[in-house]
């Protein structure tokens, strides 16, 4: 079996940053890129001001910091991914809320070090950011894997926690201890850093129902970040949050969820169910979520895939001012 990143492993939940094919509009992207190379993944470009902050444990995090309001959301990234995947969020919302949105430890342009990439060890460091910066009334949007870093933050840190938004989250479906190590054995650091050009372009439109032109610059980022001398610690990153997101499973403890939420799902999400080991609807795993979480609203977004926010932003972004109002 050909192994990485992208294979049947893509169709687990969690993927959201790095390929694409032709678009179903008939415009092909499949075409060469002039790519710069990079010393580090600090030279990526990033549609707002960059901040960074060193918090007690040694770790600096990249954020940006837009926008005011009665709450202050932090959007949390998927595996893969990188904080510009809620540009359009953070441009549609950032006139109604105080919109941060960071990248996780090991990604973008956050510390690259070594880390056990496990659900509790990312809360953990987003509850020291939301202390280090002194941040009240937060409410944590999570994407995919972000999702269910999300609902652990919550879970573990009732006290800083005053609502959540879902987006496509990692967490609501169940796996075997066998297909849980079906998981460990596809995914590997060489199957991540040897991820192919070609494989690279032509898997993005996985994420989408219909990928949007001005998804490109993910491609391009992602085609960029091999040239970087911190490509390996990334590389190492991913393959431990796929780790962390088997090891530390949150379905049994939704229940236990306490702030009010907000669940958004695409309803053309490939990703979720996994359509390797769980083939099904999407929309019967966002119920047992939406079930399972006390109180949560479920809102279903027509013409959509797993990159809901990005695809149908303003939809997006109208239920989240509807919810936090």
């Amino acid at each position: 079996m050909k192994t990485n990143i992208f294979h049947p492993l893509l169709a687990v939940i969690f993927l959201c940053l790095p390929f694409i094919t032709p678009a179903q509009d008939g415009r092909n992207f499949l075409q060469p890129f002039n790519l710069k190379n990079i010393q580090t993944m600090n030279e990526l470009e990033y549609p707002f001001v960059v901040k960074k902050v060193s918090l007690p444990s040694g770790h600096e995090i990249a954020y940006v910091d837009e926008g005011t309001g009665d709450y202050t959301v932090i959007f949390i990234h998927g595996l893969g991914s990188y904080l510009p995947a809620w540009k359009k969020n953070i441009e549609g919302l950032r006139s109604f809320c105080r919109c941060i949105a960071i990248d996780l430890p090991g990604y973008g342009k956050s510390s690259k070090q070594p880390h056990s990439g496990k659900m509790s060890y990312y809360a953990s460091v987003v509850n020291e950011f939301i202390e280090t910066l002194g941040l009240e009334n937060v409410v944590l949007a999570g994407h995919s894997m972000g999702g269910q870093i999300s609902m652990v933050a919550a879970l573990n840190y009732p006290d800083r926690i005053k609502k959540l938004v879902l987006v496509a989250p990692a967490g609501f479906e169940s796996f075997s201890e066998g297909q849980k190590q079906w998981f460990r054995n596809v995914m590997t650091f060489d199957g991540v850093k040897k991820t192919t050009a070609e494989d690279i372009q032509t898997n993005l439109a996985v994420n989408f129902y219909n990928m949007p032109a001005d998804a490109e610059f993910m491609i391009t980022d992602r085609l960029i970040l091999r040239s970087a001398d911190d490509f390996d610690h990334y590389c190492h990153a991913v393959v431990q949050s796929v780790n962390g997101m088997v090891d530390e499973p949150v379905i049994r403890l939704l229940p236990e969820i306490k702030q009010p939420t907000l669940i958004l799902f695409g309803k053309y999400d490939n990703l979720i169910p996994n359509r390797f080991l769980n083939p099904g609807k999407t929309e019967k795993i966002a119920s047992i979520g939406h079930r399972s979480i006390p109180g949560s609203q479920l809102v279903m977004v027509d013409k959509a895939g797993h990159f809901v926010m990005f695809e149908k932003a303003q939809e997006v972004n109208k239920a989240i001012i509807d919810f936090l109002r």
